[in-house]
């Protein structure tokens, strides 16, 4: 959507910022230096006033907005644990990206230390981005950007697919598989051998011993059984989650809007409230706001439903939205989430009862995860 953030990324338009809003150094803005090798960060403290922050770039350092949304330069060389995609969007700016230097930095789990002109041999790549060039620079791949003397810069990096690694999503399934086999097979809680300290570790790890033989084996048999106890589907359920939490909220259509929760005419008029009552029937064809806001997972808790709608545009800035649902209404979440994008009759839920129907369309409609084919109220 063009007018997500509209009046966000022009230079012009961030000197309106900074004059109109609450910016704050460290919050919403960071001033960089790269000299000699090392970037460092100059933020003084309390609120970014336009003196400042031009007194900073006027001087050679680049002001960095690292969550633009809560907004409605030489780089150090570096490398990222996500994929990069750099979009010019005023003046220009000079790139050097180099491939990983060893087998250990290829797709690494984490982000690189700044690193010194030294370490680098020569660029696979080196190009000038100007106004509407984008470059995309995968996991590991260490890059440095720099401004020329006669144009001014302006980029966006948008960054994705951080943690998202088969080593990522073991970390979540292998203690829960661990779990599951401690609760349900004594192996697992049997006891160790009384003398394994005195044959076992690195001290002990070139001598010839039959206990040492029956203890390895031993692991990897618990280690392979292991495999049977992991619950893969809740697993990945619980990175649905995390993703749902790291997500903007959707952005909505005028259409959108005017068919879901975001467009209800409710208001105060003639000295009291009007269309205010949210009338879902059986007759009323519903389906969910948009692929992929809702996740169903089976907790120790119960059955929660996560959703997206109530995000805040600042990141991680609430806690994980979510509704306890009955365990009796998981057929119908199902049933919404195989239907769409078509529209379905409330009365098709496949509820108990038809008070749980108009009651479930009505709870998901509030929270903005339905939306109706028609608008309920004309206005």
């Amino acid at each position: 959507d063009p007018g997500y953030y509209a009046g966000l990324f022009s230079t012009a338009d961030f000197d309106a910022a900074l004059r109109g809003g609450e910016v704050h150094f460290g919050t919403h803005l960071d001033v960089t230096s790269y000299a000699e090798g090392v970037r460092e960060t100059h933020n003084p403290s309390g609120r970014a006033l336009p003196p400042v922050v031009w007194d900073f770039y006027q001087n050679g350092w680049s002001p960095r907005l690292p969550p633009p949304p809560d907004l409605h330069p030489p780089l150090a060389p570096h490398y990222d644990d996500i994929e990069a995609f750099v979009l010019q969007l005023e003046g220009k700016k000079h790139w050097r990206v180099y491939s990983p230097r060893t087998d250990a930095e290829v797709l690494p789990q984490f982000s690189s230390a700044n690193l010194t002109q030294a370490e680098l041999g020569e660029p696979m790549l080196e190009t000038v981005l100007e106004a509407g060039d984008l470059l995309y620079f995968p996991r590991g791949f260490i890059h440095q950007g720099d401004c020329l003397p006669d144009a001014h810069s302006l980029h966006i990096t948008v960054s994705s697919y951080q943690r998202n690694s088969w080593g990522d999503f073991l970390e979540k399934l292998l203690p829960a598989a661990l779990q599951m086999a401690l609760e349900e097979d004594v192996e697992y809680r049997q006891g160790l051998p009384m003398d394994y300290l005195g044959y076992m570790g690195v001290t002990n790890s070139d001598t010839v011993d039959a206990r040492r033989t029956a203890f390895m084996g031993k692991v990897q048999s618990l280690i392979k059984k292991l495999v049977d106890y992991a619950p893969i589907d809740a697993a990945v359920d619980q990175r649905a989650k995390s993703f749902l939490h790291d997500c903007l909220p959707p952005v909505l259509t005028q259409s959108e809007k005017a068919q879901s929760m975001y467009g209800f005419p409710a208001r105060w008029q003639d000295g009291g409230p009007c269309d205010v009552d949210i009338l879902i029937t059986k007759d009323t064809q519903v389906r969910l706001l948009r692929h992929g806001i809702v996740r169903l997972c089976n907790e120790e808790a119960g059955v929660m439903l996560y959703y997206t709608t109530e995000n805040s545009r600042v990141y991680h800035k609430e806690e994980p939205k979510f509704l306890e649902i009955d365990p009796e209404y998981t057929d119908s979440i199902e049933f919404l989430l195989s239907s769409y994008p078509n529209h379905v009759s409330v009365d098709t839920l496949p509820c108990e009862t038809l008070e749980d129907k108009i009651s479930l369309a009505t709870l998901l409609f509030e929270k903005g995860i339905l939306t109706t084919k028609k608008p309920l109220v004309q206005v």
